[in-house]
């Protein structure tokens, strides 16, 4: 074996390689055993991602992750686990039959602030609803008591249907108008009253006196009852409004067929039979509209609609009154 065989010495490794003039190869960052620590760099860090860390890495993108490392954007390294998706966010939302039921006492929530502000719309209503059956009661009183009064309203029958149109169209206009501005409310509802006060006063001075005042004393006792029974049942007359619509419908038919029937004296009874089905159904509707007054049902009347409530109950009370007038009066005869 000759002396080339063997593997260089350690004084021999430091110089050029064995049988070459090739240049010493640099060092890796780390200086040998023995020698000298270079020195920390004085520079900050780069803050650029693309900033060679090092004199010796070349510039641009980074390098490669090391193999079993995760990185941004790439798949998810060997050994560590896939983390789960995040669930989706849900908005908040309002249950579906408070804002089908249209309910605004029901839409502000409970609670003591929302039963004290019930209660006082329900004062409110009471208030005016007493209001015009005072004057509709001084009216009718007057019509009836003062002969000379009753005569005039009788043989001046076109009174009677200007008062009528001044309902109607009074009646129209707060319907058909969406903003409900205080002063047309209040207008509305001292011509309203006035006007079927007047057609009022002017039906009950063609009856009787008796007839009148039993007819007011029934219609009262009517009302105290179907007020207490809305206030205390449970059963919700407001979700029957496909129900009161065709009631509606069918008293209005009935109402054309009568007139016309006896405008030629023919079924002399069919006004009695109109007049029962007229106090049933508008004793229905005064339940229907006392509920919606009250709350706390499917729908309910808004605290700010208190004139709209005030004249459906108004409305009803009369009807109520007009066809028990007419049952009476017609049974006396």
């Amino acid at each position: 074996m000759s002396r080339s065989d063997y593997p260089p010495g350690y004084e021999e490794s430091g110089g050029p390689l064995y049988g070459g003039n090739y240049p010493q190869p640099p060092a890796y960052g780390f200086p040998g055993y023995g020698g000298p620590h270079p020195g920390q760099p004085s520079a900050p860090y780069p803050t650029d991602p693309n900033t060679p860390l090092y004199s010796g890495q070349p510039g641009g993108y980074p390098g490669g992750p090391y193999p079993g490392q995760p990185y941004h954007g790439g798949p998810p390294g060997a050994g560590y686990p896939t983390p789960p998706p995040m669930p989706p966010m849900m908005p908040p939302t309002i249950p579906s039959d408070v804002l089908s039921s249209g309910d605004g006492f029901a839409a502000r929530g409970s609670g003591w602030d929302s039963v004290s502000v019930r209660h006082a719309f329900i004062r409110k209503v009471y208030l005016v609803l007493a209001s015009q059956l005072m004057v509709t009661t001084a009216i009718v009183s007057v019509f009836t008591f003062v002969e000379p009064v009753g005569k005039y309203v009788r043989d001046n029958p076109a009174l009677y249907w200007v008062s009528y149109a001044v309902y109607f169209i009074t009646h129209i206009v707060l319907v058909c108008c969406s903003e409900r501005i205080l002063l047309i409310l209040n207008l509305r509802i001292i011509f309203q009253t006035l006007a079927l006060s007047y057609m009022t006063g002017t039906i009950a001075s063609f009856y009787d006196t008796k007839v009148v005042f039993l007819a007011m004393a029934i219609t009262a006792v009517v009302c105290i009852c179907v007020t207490v029974f809305c206030f205390q049942t449970k059963v919700d007359f407001t979700k029957c409004q496909g129900l009161f619509c065709v009631l509606g419908i069918v008293v209005f038919v009935t109402g054309i067929i009568s007139a016309i029937v006896l405008s030629f004296k023919y079924v002399l009874w069919l006004h009695m039979l109109y007049a029962a089905l007229g106090t049933i159904v508008f004793t229905l509707f005064l339940a229907y509209h006392t509920q919606l007054l009250i709350g706390n049902r499917k729908y309910s009347i808004s605290e700010d609609e208190y004139v709209f409530a005030a004249l459906s109950l108004y409305v009803d009370i009369i009807q109520i009154f007009l066809f028990l007038l007419q049952i009476i009066g017609a049974a006396r005869k």
